[in-house]
């Protein structure tokens, strides 16, 4: 890829943390830290998907990236774009978020196509996104893939698109609604 390709991912992803830094919601920080990624067209490695190194973190109440975007810079998130992409190769972006019933029930009230993969019925020897980003991508990408955790792997929402602006843009959504849903601290959600 050219480097003026390289540059655009980088910018149009650069445009979606700027949006995630000063109005994601913190409680939507999952303990791992949040990602979000965008590859290049035909990518079909994660060094040809940009994320931000070091995750996206809750810091002192507020949205903190710990790095710099970079090419390379998350396996777990490059890997479930890579495999989208197997299926769709306009779904280019991905991002993932803290699963909470709270949550869920707001991207269900989005109208957003939402699919899930239980952990428990990983076959042995495969890579939990590879197979799990799969199994929901059969008839489609969807727009979010979520699952419920298992011993020692946190719950998660991961939210797919075209563009990482179009999932910074769900993630400001989900973040409006639910701060406006209830008194009890939205952090502790189980």
């Amino acid at each position: 890829m050219s480097d003026e390709e390289r540059d655009r991912v980088v910018g149009r992803l650069a445009a979606a943390l700027d949006l995630i830094r000063t109005g994601m919601d913190p409680c939507l920080i999952p303990e791992v830290g949040t990602n979000i990624a965008y590859a290049l067209e035909g990518a079909r490695e994660p060094d040809e998907v940009a994320a931000v190194q070091g995750r996206i973190v809750r810091l002192g109440g507020a949205v903190h990236p710990v790095g710099e975007i970079a090419f390379g810079a998350s396996d777990h998130v490059a890997r479930i774009v890579l495999t989208a992409m197997r299926f769709d190769p306009r779904v280019r972006a991905a991002a993932n978020i803290r699963f909470a019933e709270p949550i869920l029930h707001e991207l269900e009230e989005m109208m957003l196509d939402i699919r899930y993969f239980d952990r428990a019925q990983e076959p042995p020897g495969i890579r939990t996104m590879d197979w799990g980003v799969a199994s929901c991508c059969k008839t489609g990408v969807p727009d979010i893939i979520y699952d419920r955790g298992a011993v020692g792997k946190e719950p998660m929402i991961r939210i797919l698109a075209e563009d990482p602006v179009e999932i910074a843009h769900n993630i400001l959504k989900v973040s409006g609604r639910i701060k406006n849903t209830n008194s009890w601290d939205r952090c502790e959600w189980e």
